[in-house]
């Protein structure tokens, strides 16, 4: 459960931070941008993210090993 919960972490602070790349440079990267229904809340979208991403790092670390 531990490893599940820092891949998932790992991968909303990566599609977080291509999200934001997206919005700041405007190269076609991540998956934020993609989606209609986030149309005008990309950033905020993608800084739920990863705060999201921080809050999963921080329960695998809870977590027991095994």
């Amino acid at each position: 459960m531990k490893e599940l919960l820092g891949a998932l972490g790992f991968l909303a602070l990566v599609q977080g931070v291509l999200g934001l790349l997206h919005e700041f440079t405007h190269w076609h990267v991540g998956l934020v941008q993609r989606l209609g229904l986030l149309d005008g809340y990309e950033v905020y979208a993608s800084v739920a993210l990863i705060v999201l991403a921080f809050a999963l790092f921080a329960a695998a670390e809870s977590r027991k090993p095994g």
